[in-house]
């Protein structure tokens, strides 16, 4: 069995290339979205992995898979977001843009690492329907958070439910990839 910090690696590669693929066919058109249409798109892709989850079966020839891979690359976004803020300049240079995505990737690995140690990798003896209700719940947290301004009184930022949401994604493709 691979170790996690391969098997992130591995799992990661698959997210960036198509991060990349879609830089090279869109651009950074995404640039002009606020965090909480990111929020709102990223809501969108979770709540389809539930139903899948659930009804057992697709009508678009697409399965979660690939829904967790974009949670991955739109919790990237949303990160560079919180940090550049929106802009209708949809000219991001490629290059800066990989290099954010692997600025945030090495943060969310960063944690996940540290959680891994304290929690001792619990999370490979949870279901992947488990994270999917992991970062629905995120995704609720976040949303409470942007339509209360920002504003925490004793909870974690935005910041934080984004870069869990990475982990929780990356770890169903993982669980995915070890049941293939």
């Amino acid at each position: 069995m691979e170790n996690t910090s391969e098997q992130f690696d591995k799992a990661v590669k698959i997210c960036r290339e198509i991060f990349e693929k879609k830089m090279t066919d869109y651009g950074s058109a995404w640039r002009v979205l606020r965090t909480s249409s990111l929020t709102d798109q990223l809501y969108i892709k979770a709540k389809r992995i539930r139903s899948l989850e659930e009804k057992g079966m697709s009508r678009v020839d697409e399965g979660i898979e690939s829904e967790f891979i974009g949670i991955v690359n739109y919790s990237v976004m949303a990160l560079v977001q919180l940090e550049m803020g929106y802009s209708e300049d949809l000219n991001l240079d490629a290059e800066i843009a990989l290099s954010h995505y692997t600025k945030y990737i090495a943060t969310a690995k960063g944690l996940m690492e540290n959680k891994n140690h304290d929690y001792d990798e619990a999370w490979r003896e949870m279901r992947v329907s488990s994270l999917t209700d992991l970062i629905l719940q995120k995704l609720l947290r976040i949303k409470q958070i942007e339509d209360n301004k920002g504003k925490t009184l004793i909870s974690e930022g935005i910041d934080a439910n984004y870069l869990d949401m990475i982990n929780y994604a990356v770890f169903a493709l993982i669980k995915l990839d070890e049941a293939a």
